[in-house]
C-alpha cells in the first residue's frame, strides 16, 4: 500500500480507504488475503553472524590460543599424533560451544515468544485477541492504559488517551490524542491522530485503524530500533573470562620456568623439553570451562522456565542467588487473585454474600437469614450499579470453570449481581452507556453514564468517593451524609482482611458527555462492598522459605492498612497489627524512611511512586531488591531493583519490558523457585570449578615434578589432553544437572561482591592437586619398576581418572557428607556420565588403535584393582578433610 498522510485523514476517510467497516471489522478472508499481500505485522530480523564466522568465534580465548600454538609447534617437530591429538580437542571445544550458543539463541527465541505481545481486534463483529503479528491494514485496534501499541493506527476514537512516544521523538512526556486530523506538514511528535507501533498507552483508552504493520511502520524506518540478541553473558562469566587470563599468565610463566630449569640444568633435548612444557599448559589449561559454564547457566535458565519464572534478562539468573529483600505485590502474588464479595453494607442494612471465587452461585444473608436482594431497594440499586458500572466478562469455558475477561474486582462484582437473580443484557438494554470515564490510578474511580435512565453510576476506592459524596441512599429516600457511619464500617470491613469498594449515583439532568468535574461533588452514596481474595497456600509455605533462608519478605499493596495487616498475619510478613502507608512514605524525610523501612514489612495505600522511594531506600541499605509489579506505572520501580519481576497474566507489556523476569503465572512461590534455582546455578558453577581446577592442577604438578626430579614423564601430552577432553565433557557436565544441597535455602544469601575461588577453595584445589599427583606418580613408579613404560602410563592415566571419578561425588557437596544413598544416587546425571567415562576408558586402554594413538597398553586385572583403590583413597581423603573443616567451622564464634 502506497504510504498515505493517514493523520491529516478524517476516520471516513480512512476506513474508506482501506475499506473496512468499524463496527465489525474485516473479515476473516479479507484479512488472511492481506496478511499474504503485506505478510506479518513483524520486524525484519537483523542478521547475526553467519555459521562460519559463528564457530570460528569458539576459537577466540587465550586458553585456546596456547593450545593452537602448541599444536602448530608439535606439527612443526613432527609430533603429528601429539599435534593431531591437540587440534580434536581444540575442534571438539569449538563444536560444543558452537551447538550450545545456537540452544542459547533459541532458548532467547522461545522467550522472545512467550512475551509475545497480543491485540485486541474487532473481527466480523467480534472483539478478540490475536497475536500482533497477525494484524494487516484496515484491522480495527483497541487500546488501554497498559498497553503497547501493536501497529500504526490511525486513532477513531478516544478517551483521555495518552501515549508515551519517546522512543520515537525522544519526548518524555506523553502525548495526549485525539481522533481529530492534523495538518499533512506536522511533524511526528505533533501527529495527535496517529498511534504509533511500539509506543506505550499510559492512561485512557481508545480504538484505531491498522494504517502501517511491519517494516512498513514507523519504528520499522528506524534501524536503531531493532531489538538486539539478548547475549548468553554475566558477570559472573566476565569474571571467569579475567580469571582465564590469570590462570594462562601463571601456565605460560610455569611453562617458561620449567623449560629453562630442564635446559640449563637437566640433560633434555629441546623436543623433549617442548613436549613437557606443552604438557603443562595442555594439563593445566580447563578447555572445557568456558562451554561447562555455558551450558551451566542455560540449564539454569531452562530449569526456570520450567518452574513459571521467564528469564528475560540473563544476568538475573546470578542476581537471584543473592537477593535479600523481595517486595511483593499482595493481590493475584500473595493472594490467589480470585475476588469474591463476602460482605455488602448499605445506610440500612449490613448483608453477608456466600459463595466460592466467580462462580455465581450463593445467597445474601442479612443477621444469618437468607434474604432475597431484589426486596431491598437499595441494594437492588448497589447490584445495578455493580453491573453497569463495569468493562469486564464473566464467561465458562467448556470445562465448566468461570473466568473473568478483565478485572477481578469487576468480575467479583458481576457474580454478587448474578448471584441476585440480576442478568446484564436486559439491565444494558434498558439503561444503554452512553459515555463513561475509565478507571486511572491518578483519580481512583470509574465513572458511567446512562442518559436513557437520567443516572451516573460511580464506583471507586471509597476515602475519595465519600469526599465527593453529600448524601446517602436509605430506602426510597435520601439524607444527609453520615461520615463517621461510613468510616466505621470502612475500618470494620477492612479488619476482616476484606477489600473495600465504594458504590454511588448522581442523577445525569442531560448529560450526553462525562467530565471529572461532574463527579467531584454531590454524589449519592449506595453502599459499601467488601471483597476477599485469600492467600495463596502455596505461597505461605514460599514465604517461609525465603524467610527461613534470610531474605526479608515486603508486602506493598494499594489497600487499606488493617487489610494489609490481616493478610499480612495471614502470611507471617509483619506483626499484624502495624503497616506503614503511603502517605507515610511521602512525607517522610530520607533518614526517617530508611528507619521505616528496616523496621516494617507491610506498606499500605502505596502509589508507584511510593514503590521507588521504598526500593531506593533499601539499596541504600545495601540491599539486593527484587520487585514485583504489573502496571505500567511500576516499570520505574522494576528498573530500579536489581531483579524486577512483572506479572505474566495481569502485567502489562510496560512492566514485562522493564523486568529482567517475568512470572507465568503470577504466583510468589514462582520467584522462591526462581530465589532457589539462581542459587543453585551459582552452586554448581562453583562446584565445577572445584572440580576441574584440582583435575588439571595434579596433572600439571606430575609433569612439573618429573623434570625437576629428571624422570621420563608419567603421562605423555596426548594422554593429559584425553584425560581433559572425556572428564570435562562427561564428568563436569554432570555437575551442571546437580539439584540444590540440603538446608542451602535455610543459609544467608550470598554477597554479590565475593570471590569465587576463596580461601577455602584455594586450600582444596592445592591440596587435592597434591593428592591426585602422588597418586598417580606412585602407580606410574611402581608399575614402571615391574612392566613396560607403556603399561605405567596406562596405569598412571587410568589411577588419575578413577581418582577423578571418586573425586567427582566428593564435589557433588562442597562441605557436606557425600557417603550415603542421596550423595552417591542424587544425580542419575552423574552415574550416566561415569558410564560414558568408563566405556572410552576401557577403550582407551583396550583397543589397539587407541593403543596404537595413545601408546597405551593393555592392564592385567591386579592392576585394575590398584586403579580402584586409588580413586577410593581419593574419596576417603577428601570426605576426612570436609569433616575436619566442618568440625572446626563448628568452633568457630
Amino acid at each position: 500500500m502506497a504510504q498515505e498522510n493517514w493523520h491529516q485523514l478524517s476516520g471516513a476517510e480512512v476506513l474508506k480507504a482501506l475499506d473496512s467497516d468499524p463496527s465489525s471489522g474485516l473479515t476473516r478472508e479479507v484479512a488472511e488475503a492481506r496478511l499474504d499481500e503485506y505478510g506479518p505485522n513483524s520486524l525484519p530480523r537483523q542478521s547475526g553472524p553467519g555459521p562460519i564466522k559463528r564457530f570460528l568465534a569458539q576459537f577466540h580465548n587465550i586458553l585456546i590460543y596456547i593450545l593452537l600454538i602448541a599444536a602448530v609447534v608439535t606439527a612443526f617437530l613432527q609430533h603429528w599424533i601429539d599435534s593431531g591429538v591437540i587440534l580434536a580437542v581444540v575442534v571438539i571445544n569449538a563444536v560444543v560451544g558452537f551447538i550450545q550458543e545456537g540452544k542459547a539463541n533459541q532458548a532467547l527465541e522461545a522467550i522472545r515468544k512467550m512475551l509475545s505481545l497480543e491485540a485486541q481486534t474487532l473481527r466480523e463483529g467480534r472483539k478478540e485477541k490475536i497475536p500482533a503479528e497477525n494484524l494487516v491494514p484496515g484491522d480495527i485496534v483497541f487500546l488501554q492504559s497498559g498497553d503497547k501499541v501493536p501497529a500504526d493506527l490511525r486513532l477513531l476514537q478516544c478517551k483521555e488517551l495518552q501515549i508515551q512516544e519517546a522512543i520515537l521523538t525522544g519526548e518524555s512526556e506523553a502525548v495526549g490524542k485525539s481522533p481529530a486530523p492534523v495538518g499533512g506538514e506536522t511533524d511526528l511528535g505533533d501527529r495527535f491522530s496517529m498511534a504509533y507501533s511500539g509506543t506505550m498507552v499510559t492512561q485512557g483508552r481508545g480504538h484505531g485503524i491498522v494504517v502501517a504493520t511491519g517494516r512498513h511502520s514507523e519504528i520499522g524506518r528506524i534501524s536503531e530500533m531493532v531489538s538486539q540478541v539478548q547475549q548468553l553473558t554475566t558477570p559472573l562469566l566476565r569474571q571467569i573470562n579475567r580469571f582465564g587470563w590469570w590462570l594462562s599468565t601463571i601456565i605460560l610463566g610455569a611453562s617458561a620456568l620449567v623449560f629453562a630449569f630442564g635446559f640449563f640444568l637437566r640433560d633434555y633435548t629441546f623436543d623433549e623439553l617442548f613436549l613437557a612444557t606443552v604438557s603443562i599448559a595442555v594439563a593445566a589449561i580447563p578447555e572445557g570451562l568456558p562451554p561447562i559454564m555455558t551450558i551451566t547457566l542455560a540449564i539454569g535458565v531452562r530449569r526456570m522456565a520450567h518452574r513459571n519464572a521467564i528469564i528475560r534478562k540473563l544476568p538475573a539468573v546470578e542476581t537471584l542467588g543473592s537477593v535479600t529483600v523481595i517486595c511483593s505485590d499482595k493481590t493475584g502474588t500473595l493472594t490467589r487473585n480470585e475476588m469474591a464479595v463476602r460482605t455488602v453494607v448499605t445506610y440500612d442494612s449490613d448483608f453477608t454474600v456466600t459463595g466460592t471465587g466467580y462462580i455465581p452461585d450463593g445467597r445474601f444473608e442479612r443477621e444469618g437469614h437468607p434474604i432475597t436482594p431484589t426486596d431491598d431497594p437499595v441494594l437492588q440499586q448497589l447490584l445495578e450499579a455493580a453491573l453497569l458500572c463495569n468493562d469486564s466478562q464473566l464467561n465458562q469455558n467448556a470445562e465448566g470453570q468461570w473466568h473473568v475477561n478483565g478485572n477481578p474486582t469487576e468480575g467479583a462484582l458481576i457474580t454478587l449481581a448474578l448471584k441476585a437473580g440480576l442478568e446484564r443484557d436486559p439491565l444494558e438494554k434498558k439503561l444503554p452507556r452512553t459515555d463513561h470515564i475509565p478507571f486511572e490510578s491518578e483519580h481512583k474511580y470509574m465513572v458511567t453514564l446512562h442518559q436513557k435512565g437520567d443516572l451516573i453510576y460511580i464506583k471507586g476506592a471509597p476515602d475519595h468517593l465519600l469526599e465527593m459524596c453529600a448524601t446517602q441512599q436509605t430506602g426510597n429516600d435520601e439524607t444527609e451524609l453520615d461520615p463517621g457511619f461510613w468510616k466505621n464500617k470502612l475500618e470494620e470491613i477492612a479488619a476482616r482482611g476484606q477489600r473495600l469498594l465504594a458504590l454511588a449515583r448522581k442523577p445525569a439532568r442531560g448529560r450526553s458527555r462525562l467530565t471529572h468535574d461532574d463527579v467531584r461533588e454531590g454524589l449519592v452514596m449506595l453502599g459499601l462492598v467488601g471483597l476477599l481474595d485469600p492467600p495463596r497456600d502455596e505461597a505461605i509455605q514460599a514465604v517461609k522459605t525465603c524467610q527461613n533462608a534470610g531474605i526479608k519478605v515486603k508486602m506493598i499493596t494499594g489497600d487499606y492498612a488493617p487489610t494489609a495487616c490481616s493478610i499480612g498475619k495471614q502470611m507471617n510478613i509483619g506483626d499484624g497489627e502495624h503497616a506503614i502507608t503511603g502517605r507515610q512514605i511521602e512525607s517522610a524525610d530520607e533518614e526517617d524512611l530508611l528507619a521505616l523501612v528496616e523496621a516494617n514489612d507491610v506498606f499500605a495505600r502505596t502509589s508507584p511512586a511510593h514503590k521507588l522511594r521504598l526500593v531506593e531506600a533499601l539499596q541504600k541499605q545495601n540491599q539486593v531488591v527484587a520487585m514485583t509489579g504489573d502496571g505500567v506505572n511500576d516499570a520505574p520501580a522494576l528498573k530500579r531493583a536489581d531483579v524486577g519481576i512483572a506479572m505474566g497474566i495481569k502485567g502489562s507489556e510496560a512492566s514485562k519490558e522493564a523486568a529482567e523476569m517475568v512470572l507465568a503465572d503470577d504466583n510468589f512461590a514462582s520467584i522462591e523457585h526462581a530465589v532457589e534455582e539462581g542459587r543453585t546455578v551459582y552452586a554448581n558453577l562453583r562446584k565445577t570449578l572445584l572440580f576441574l581446577l584440582p583435575t588439571n592442577g595434579g596433572q600439571a604438578g606430575i609433569v612439573v615434578l618429573a623434570i625437576l626430579m629428571g624422570m621420563v614423564l608419567p603421562i605423555t601430552p596426548v594422554q593429559i589432553l584425553w584425560v581433559n577432553m572425556v572428564s570435562v565433557v562427561t564428568l563436569a557436565l554432570a555437575l551442571a544437572f546437580e539439584p540444590p544441597e540440603k538446608g542451602f535455602m535455610q543459609t544467608p544469601p550470598r554477597d554479590p561482591s565475593e570471590a569465587i575461588l576463596t580461601g577455602y577453595f584455594i586450600f582444596r584445589i592445592a591440596y587435592v592437586s597434591l593428592l591426585l599427583l602422588f597418586l598417580t606418580l606412585g602407580a606410574f613408579l611402581h608399575l614402571q619398576e615391574i612392566g613396560s613404560l607403556d603399561l605405567a602410563r596406562t596405569a598412571a592415566v587410568n589411577v588419575l581418572v578413577m581418582s577423578t571419578i571418586f573425586y567427582l561425588f566428593s564435589s557433588r557437596y562442597i562441605l557436606q557428607n557425600v557417603i550415603s544413598l542421596e550423595g552417591f544416587f542424587g544425580n542419575s546425571k552423574v552415574w550416566i556420565a561415569i558410564g560414558i567415562l568408563l566405556l572410552l576408558q576401557a577403550a582407551f586402554t583396550y583397543a589397539p588403535p587407541m593403543q596404537l594413538l595413545f601408546g597405551t597398553a593393555a592392564l592385567p586385572p591386579a592392576t585394575l584393582l590398584l586403579v580402584l583403590a586409588a580413586g577410593i583413597a581419593t574419596l576417603l581423603v577428601v570426605e576426612f578433610e570436609k569433616f575436619c573443616t566442618r568440625r572446626w567451622k563448628g568452633r568457630q564464634p
